[in-house]
C-alpha cells in the first residue's frame, strides 16, 4: 500500500487505448488513478460516466485520469459502448482504462475489498482513487468499497485544494470549494502575512482569546 508522499511505482499495464508505463503516461502532469470491481458492473457505469463528463474539468486543471478493472482490454471497449450509451456520451472515451486481469496491479497497490467477491470467490477491486503529482507521488487516497459509487465532484473539489495548497501557503476548510475563503497556515508568522497575503487576513474572535484562525480571500 502506498502510503501519502509515497510515489507511485512505475508500473507498466495494457489498457483499452495500449500499453503504458505509468510515469511516462504523466508526462509531466497530475493523475488520478481510480480502480473497479469489474467490467458490464452497473455502479461503476455510472462512475465512469460522471469520470467521462468531467474529463474536460480535470483537463484543464492539468489532471489527467486512468481507471482499471480486473478484465481485458477488450472487454473494456465493449464495455465503454455501454458507458456511453446510458450516460449519453459521444465521440472518444476520454480516458484509458487498465486492463488488470490478474489483480497483479491491485495487490501491489492494496485495492482489493475483501469483504466482496466475484462469482469465482475472489476478491473485487475496491472502489480506490489515488491523486498523485506531476512526480507520481501520493497526494491523496480515498477507498471505498465495492458497493458505494464515489462523488466525483468531490474529486474535482480536493483536487483544486491540494493544487492550491501546494503552491500557497493555506488550506482549506471544512467544505471549501474554488473561490471561498482560505484559511492562513499556523506557521506562518504575523509579520510575514502583510506580504504573502495582500488581499489582508480576517482573524476569527474565539473565547479562547487565540488568534489562529485566519481567514483569506483564495490566493
Amino acid at each position: 500500500m502506498v502510503k501519502l508522499g509515497q510515489q507511485l511505482p512505475n508500473f507498466k499495464a495494457s489498457t483499452n487505448q495500449g500499453p503504458i508505463e505509468f510515469h511516462s503516461w504523466l508526462s509531466g502532469s497530475w493523475g488520478i488513478l481510480f480502480s473497479h470491481p469489474a467490467d458490464y458492473t452497473p455502479v461503476c457505469t455510472t462512475e465512469l460516466g460522471r469520470a467521462a463528463k468531467l474529463a474536460p474539468e480535470f483537463e484543464k486543471r492539468g489532471v489527467k485520469l486512468i481507471g482499471l478493472s480486473c478484465d481485458s482490454a477488450e472487454s473494456h471497449n465493449g464495455w465503454i459502448k455501454d458507458i456511453q450509451d446510458y450516460n449519453k456520451l459521444s465521440g472518444n472515451f476520454p480516458f484509458p482504462l487498465i486492463a488488470d486481469e490478474k489483480r497483479e496491479l491491485a495487490v501491489e497497490l492494496g485495492m482489493l475489498d475483501p469483504d466482496e467477491k466475484d462469482n469465482a470467490g475472489l476478491p473485487l477491486t475496491c472502489r480506490a482513487v489515488f491523486i498523485v503529482d506531476e512526480n507520481a507521488k501520493l497526494k491523496l487516497s480515498l477507498l471505498y468499497p465495492a458497493t458505494t459509487g464515489r462523488n466525483f465532484d468531490e474529486i474535482l473539489r480536493v483536487v483544486d485544494s491540494l493544487k492550491l495548497t501546494v503552491q500557497k501557503k493555506v488550506a482549506t476548510p471544512a467544505d471549501w470549494k474554488a473561490g471561498e475563503k482560505c484559511m492562513v497556515l499556523p506557521t506562518v508568522k504575523p509579520e510575514d502575512v502583510p506580504q504573502l497575503f495582500p488581499k489582508g487576513v480576517e482573524i476569527a474572535e474565539v473565547p479562547s482569546g487565540k488568534k489562529y484562525i485566519r481567514l483569506t480571500p483564495q490566493p
